[in-house]
C-alpha cells in the first residue's frame, strides 16, 4: 500500500522556486543562445537599450553570454538608444550609469537631429515622437551599416509583436511584412540579408511581463527608480494617469491630483503614463502582475489606443 504524505509548506515553497528556477533557466538560456546565434551569423550587429526593464533584462542576458571566468566582459556589439528628446530624466541618468559601470560602447540617434534635417516633421514642439523613432532608427542603422539590431520586445505585449518571429526580416526600406517571414523550426534560425536589408531580432519574445519582474528579482537586477512606487502628479483621462510634465501640461479645465504610481513601461513622456501601485520592491510586483488582466502597452500607452492596428502600422513603416 502507498501513502501519500502531505507537503509541509517549506517543501512547498521549495518545490514552486525550484519549478520557478527551471522555468527562468530555460528562458535564459534560449535568450543566450539567440543572442550569440547574431553575434556568429551577422556582421555588424547592435543591441538596442532603453534603460527600461526589458532591455535591462536583455542586457544582463548579453553580458552572461559572453562571460567567461573571471576575465572582464567585452560585448562583440554596440548598444544603441535612439533618443526621442521626451524622456523620463530618471531613465536616461540610469542609461548613462550602466554605460559608466560597464564600459559598454553607446550610440545615440536622436530625434532632435532627423528634426533639423527634416526628415522628421512635427506640428507642434509638444507632439509625441514616439512613432518619428522609426526614422531616426533607420537613419541609424544606416549610418552605422548595422546588419541586426536586437530589441527587448516580447509577443505578450501588443497583437502585432505576436506576429513577429524572433529574426524578424526587414527589406530595403527598413519595412516589416508579416506574411514575407521566414520559418523558425526547431530554433534554427536564418540571418541572410542582402545589400540595404537588415534583421531585428527579438531575444525575449517568448518572456512575458511576469518572466521579467520574477528573473529581475532572481538575478536583483537594478532598475530606474520610476518603476517603483512613487508620488506623482497625475490627471485622470481615458482610464489612463496622464502625468503632468511640460510635455504632458495639464489643461486649464483639468483637475489634477497626487497619486502613488509606478511605470510597467518606459517610453516617450507624451505617450507612456503610470499606474496606481503601492509596489516598492520586484516581489510587490510580481504580485500585481500575476493578477492584473491588462497588457503593459494596454493599461499605460496612450499611441496605442487610437486603434488596434497603430503597432502593427509603425512596425511597418521600420518601428522595432
Amino acid at each position: 500500500m502507498i501513502i501519500n504524505y502531505p507537503l509541509a509548506m517549506n517543501d512547498l515553497n521549495m518545490l514552486e522556486q525550484t519549478l520557478l528556477n527551471d522555468h527562468l533557466d530555460g528562458l535564459e538560456s534560449e535568450s543566450i543562445y539567440i543572442i550569440r546565434e547574431v553575434v556568429s551569423q551577422c556582421a555588424n550587429p547592435a543591441m538596442l537599450f532603453s534603460g527600461g526593464k526589458d532591455s535591462i533584462v536583455m542586457f544582463h542576458l548579453a553580458r552572461k553570454a559572453f562571460q567567461f571566468g573571471q576575465r572582464p566582459i567585452k560585448l562583440p556589439f554596440p548598444i544603441v538608444h535612439i533618443d526621442t528628446g521626451h524622456n523620463y530624466p530618471e531613465v536616461i541618468q540610469f542609461r548613462d550609469q550602466v554605460v559608466r559601470e560597464t564600459g559598454v560602447k553607446l550610440i545615440v540617434g536622436f530625434v532632435e537631429d532627423s528634426i533639423a534635417k527634416g526628415s522628421v516633421k512635427l506640428r507642434k514642439a509638444t507632439d509625441s515622437r514616439n512613432a518619428d523613432q522609426a526614422v531616426t532608427l533607420l537613419e541609424t542603422i544606416a549610418d552605422y551599416q548595422f546588419d541586426a539590431l536586437m530589441g527587448g520586445a516580447r509577443r505578450d505585449e501588443e497583437k502585432a509583436r505576436a506576429k513577429e518571429r524572433i529574426f524578424s526580416f526587414r527589406d530595403e526600406f527598413g519595412q516589416w511584412d508579416p506574411k514575407a517571414q521566414r520559418p523558425e523550426l526547431w530554433n534554427l534560425y536564418n540571418a541572410r540579408i542582402s545589400q540595404g536589408e537588415n534583421m531585428r531580432v527579438f531575444p525575449i519574445s517568448n518572456w512575458t511581463e511576469l518572466d521579467v519582474w520574477q528573473y529581475i528579482a532572481r538575478e536583483q537586477l537594478a532598475l530606474p527608480r520610476i518603476y517603483y512606487t512613487h508620488k506623482r502628479e497625475v490627471v485622470r483621462k481615458n482610464n489612463l494617469l496622464i502625468p503632468v510634465t511640460t510635455i504632458t501640461p495639464k489643461a486649464p479645465s483639468n483637475l489634477s491630483e497626487v497619486l502613488d504610481v509606478r511605470f510597467r513601461t518606459v517610453g516617450d513622456i507624451s505617450c507612456t503614463c503610470p499606474v496606481f501601485s503601492f509596489a516598492s520592491t520586484p516581489q510587490d510586483i510580481i504580485a500585481e502582475t500575476a493578477i492584473t488582466e491588462i497588457t503593459e502597452r494596454g493599461a499605460t500607452r496612450m499611441d496605442d489606443q487610437t486603434n488596434e492596428a497603430s503597432m502593427e502600422r509603425r512596425k511597418k513603416e521600420g518601428y522595432f
